[in-house]
């Protein structure tokens, strides 16, 4: 790539780590809003189903109104409103109603997430890069990294200061999203367009393999969310770990063999049938979900923890390039269809694990249930591939 491409990849990237900040942080904080609020698990659970509702209802507005707005406006007021929702969290559950203010913060960060996830994948496809696929795959990873990094730094900060001053790593995320926001004013952002026009909204729902492509996504933003978004919580309350060991040796270890196996497919994307890997890694996520809640030992719960992470990280970059070459002229209405997709799989799998979780007074029981999700996805990909479509399912 040129240079200047070069930054725009770089500000893509990091446009993945303020994802990760929307996503990773304040489920950090789930324990310590239940016991300095009040709150239940099962009403914890809808901040999570209100954060990825947002963002999937920004998903299907976007289709309508990037493409004329602009993708680099649009990317720089993602990144505002991310900063603004992060200074907002320190602020209104203590002027109003607790639960009120998180839920209003959450949705103010939430826009701004889902904007970015429509934005950042068809800018990235439309680079001049001569391996699509590993490019999306490599650009995916950065969540990991992200992830990895939100979990880290602010398991390290509240070693070290304590979880009550929580409010100061608010405001300090949201120094990363200003800057990036800043750094999309500077670098070119190429607005994806295809000969002929790209698909209309109409046009792409009448498609089967999109409503195909689309269960796929809603069961792995499910498998992936239904853990991520509850692993600092299940190590601490649900296994009795301490919530440093626990944030470090769940959340950090799904990040990051989430973030290898993206890597991974990255560079063997060339040569790899994502059909293929898309069932192994469904069937090897049920395993993972089997062992987080059969199996009496916190230790070996935290490694299937683990395990999960790997097995959910070939999906999503898995099903976007998918999308890009089985339906080229898919556009912003394609990417925005799979954003939505994937959200409402993120909203329903920690959805789940919380509304079971709370009248059976343990996690591991809303886990299991969650597995439904993993379970279709691998049904589903077995379905195509008796069916023909396998060759659909393969990114050369």
């Amino acid at each position: 790539m040129k240079t200047a491409y070069k930054c725009t990849f770089a500000a893509a990237l990091l446009g993945y780590v303020c994802q990760a900040v929307v996503n990773m942080f304040v489920p950090l904080l789930f324990v310590t809003f239940m016991d300095g609020f009040g709150i239940g698990s099962g009403m914890i659970s809808l901040l999570v189903t209100v954060n990825f509702g947002v963002q999937l209802c920004v998903d299907l507005l976007s289709a309508k109104f990037v493409d004329k707005i602009g993708y680099k406006f649009c990317a720089v007021t993602a990144h505002a409103l991310i900063a603004c929702g992060l200074v907002c969290l320190t602020v209104l559950p203590f002027v109003m109603p607790p639960f009120a203010g998180l839920v209003i913060s959450g949705c103010i960060y939430a826009v701004g997430g889902g904007l970015l996830e429509v934005l950042i994948s068809p800018v990235v496809e439309s680079l001049p890069t001569d391996n699509k696929a590993g490019s999306m795959s490599f650009l995916h990873s950065f969540y990991c990294w992200g992830c990895l990094l939100v979990v880290g730094l602010s398991t390290a900060f509240f070693a070290t200061v304590g979880t009550g001053h929580w409010r100061v790593l608010s405001l300090l995320w949201a120094i990363l999203p200003i800057l990036n926001g800043f750094f999309f004013l500077f670098v070119p952002v190429p607005e994806p367009r295809s000969e002929t026009g790209g698909m209309t909204l109409k046009n792409a729902l009448s498609a089967k393999f999109i409503w195909i492509l689309m269960l796929l996504m809603v069961c792995a933003g499910a498998s992936e969310q239904a853990v991520s978004q509850w692993a600092s919580a299940f190590a601490e309350a649900g296994l009795g770990i301490d919530k440093t060991l626990g944030d470090v040796l769940g959340v950090c270890m799904f990040a990051l063999l989430m973030g290898s196996s993206r890597m991974i497919y990255a560079k063997l994307s060339r040569r790899m049938d994502v059909g293929v890997a898309i069932t192994a890694s469904g069937a090897l996520c049920v395993l993972s979900y089997l062992g987080m809640t059969l199996i009496p030992s916190p230790a070996i719960n935290l490694i299937f923890c683990g395990v999960c992470g790997f097995s959910v990280g070939v999906l999503w970059p898995g099903l976007f390039s998918t999308a890009s070459k089985a339906l080229p002229d898919g556009g912003t209405v394609m990417f925005a269809l799979l954003a939505l997709a994937g959200d409402i799989g993120c909203a329903a799998g920690p959805a789940v694990v919380g509304v079971v979780s709370e009248p059976a007074g343990d996690l591991k029981w809303g886990i299991l249930a969650a597995i439904v999700f993993p379970a279709v996805l691998v049904v589903t990909s077995l379905f195509l591939r008796k069916k023909g479509t396998r060759n659909r399912l393969r990114v050369k």
